[in-house]
């Protein structure tokens, strides 16, 4: 015997909204349910730990300042590990980052890609804008540190880095995984994309040019942009009347893009 529940009925005689949210087989409203409330699940801690920082918490400010000065003796005395910090914090720097993010967004437009290139590039210059204007709004300073072993410019919180390294990381993911089918070479795209993003983040801190809550303040923030910006991309397609699949999953106005032909 079947036990599935049809559906509840709103008075027009269509599926009520809260079926269309979260019944599994409504795709769509499902996965943007999913993205919304990621995101702002996300941006809830983002938000304490951002009160936390502008009333000058007294455990968190302890916790910062330890981390700080326990990287920074350590890096005093291994100049190896400095240059390998310098490397990687250049390398992966946002303006690298968002390059690459470019020219990611202008091949998805050769493929005609033009919904998931916008996406991409909305993602990426949403989260580039909201860094820089919560860096004036929150205006923490740097870490003060004598001999420091690198020098930044301007505020703290969040890191600019560790957002956009985040951000890259998941614009990646999305546009990259549905190419790598189920096996080793997914598995080995999600751990890059870790470790692009935490060696990121540690490397602000190994320098002494940001704190450890910065750092956790730019990772949550990416997520958070990521997320919202998928829900409203997801929205989008429903909208237009697209076929119901999901951003990782498909994400192109057109089928061949994924290799895929139109069902």
């Amino acid at each position: 015997m079947s036990t599935h529940r049809p559906p509840t009925l709103a008075p027009s005689g269509q599926p009520s909204w809260r079926h269309r949210r979260l019944d599994p087989d409504h795709a769509v409203g499902l996965r943007l349910t999913l993205a919304a409330t990621a995101a702002f699940l996300v941006l809830v801690p983002f938000a304490l730990l951002t009160l936390l920082v502008l009333g000058v918490w007294a455990p968190l400010h302890r916790l910062d300042t330890a981390v700080t000065d326990a990287l920074h003796g350590y890096a005093q005395d291994h100049p190896a590990w400095v240059v390998l910090m310098r490397v990687w914090t250049e390398v992966f720097a946002p303006m690298p980052l968002r390059a690459v993010a470019l020219l990611l967004v202008v091949w998805l437009l050769r493929r005609g890609a033009r919904r998931l290139a916008l996406w991409a590039a909305t993602t990426m210059i949403v989260g580039g804008v909201a860094g820089p204007l919560l860096k004036l709004l929150v205006g923490r300073d740097r870490p003060e540190l004598l001999d420091p072993v690198a020098r930044a410019a301007g505020y703290s919180f969040p890191s600019g880095h560790a957002l956009n390294a985040t951000l890259a990381a998941g614009v990646l993911l999305v546009v990259i995984v549905p190419y790598a089918g189920r096996g080793a070479t997914r598995t080995a795209l999600w751990v890059a994309a870790v470790l692009l993003t935490v060696v990121t983040g540690l490397s602000r801190v190994a320098l002494g040019v940001h704190f450890t809550s910065d750092v956790v303040a730019g990772w949550l923030l990416g997520v958070a942009v990521v997320a919202a910006t998928t829900a409203a991309f997801t929205s989008w397609r429903a909208d237009t009347g697209l076929r119901p699949v999901g951003l990782a999953a498909d994400g192109a106005a057109d089928p061949k893009v994924a290799g895929r032909s139109a069902p």
